[in-house]
């Protein structure tokens, strides 16, 4: 094969899985890593990938890059569809009292079918929503069964939330029964990351003061890596995702006992 054509070939894998393996493709064209990593260098100066660490992704992926909550919405959005219904189900039978939802497409997902559903526990008590997204808020205001806590600070126009030191420190004064929150990578060695630092300590905060946390994260934000961890993966209770975990990633959710609900 030409090297025009194993080119080619690679960049077509890239936009079709938006990430390749340096080593898989010195197998799959039988080639030296030298070879792979000249095509990479070749296609990366067409901008048709980007390099990183063992190998390259899709050109259009970047560490710091965050689409607005309006875009987002209409992506991945039958995968984010059943990741909440998953969630739902998982909300249903939990017995909750206090819940956080975090921002987020898939999170609002959910916020959708919960505001379908009187939610109030069997005990007739309102089940309490913690959260500091705007759009989430707003959507369960005057839900059936429903108490709703709004956590303040400045609000990220991208997002529609309340980001950074005043809602962190909200809601380390808390202790929620379970938390949903979303993610924009998820990685077997680098955990649970987010582009933007500010929104990175809310997400934390909410974490590490949850009795139980759960991951909602469609299968195209699997094996990524973004600007700013926020989590690792022994702090994590539950993944729900739409497709099984690669090799690495499951192996490290096993290690780190996180439950796996594929959607």
């Amino acid at each position: 094969m030409f090297a025009e054509e194993r080119q080619a070939e690679i960049a077509e894998l890239v936009l079709t899985t938006r990430r390749v393996n340096g080593a898989d493709l010195a197998r799959r064209f039988d080639v030296t890593m030298e070879t792979v990593r000249r095509d990479l260098a070749a296609l990366e100066t067409e901008g048709k990938l980007r390099r990183v660490h063992g190998g390259a992704v899709s050109a259009d992926q970047s560490t710091s890059d965050e689409k607005a909550i309006s875009s987002r919405k209409h992506l991945n959005t039958p995968e984010k569809r059943r990741i909440a219904q998953a969630a739902f189900d998982l909300l249903r039978t939990s017995g909750a009292g206090a819940v956080v939802l975090d921002a987020g497409s898939t999170v609002e997902a959910l916020a959708d079918l919960i505001v379908r559903t009187d939610s109030t526990l069997p005990d007739g008590q309102e089940q309490l929503i913690i959260t500091h997204a705007l759009h989430i808020a707003a959507k369960l205001a005057d839900a059936s069964g429903i108490g709703l806590e709004l956590v303040g600070g400045r609000v990220r126009k991208l997002t529609w939330a309340a980001a950074g030191g005043r809602a962190a420190e909200h809601y380390t004064r808390l202790r929620p029964d379970l938390a949903f929150v979303g993610c924009n990578g998820i990685h077997a060695a680098f955990g649970l990351s987010t582009p933007d630092p500010i929104e990175a300590v809310v997400k934390t905060a909410i974490i590490q003061t949850s009795r139980r946390v759960v991951v909602l994260c469609d299968s195209a934000k699997h094996d990524q890596e973004t600007l700013m961890r926020f989590a690792s993966l022994d702090e994590v209770d539950t993944l729900i995702t739409d497709r099984a975990p690669g090799p690495d990633l499951a192996a490290a959710l096993e290690e780190a006992d996180v439950e796996v609900v594929i959607a």
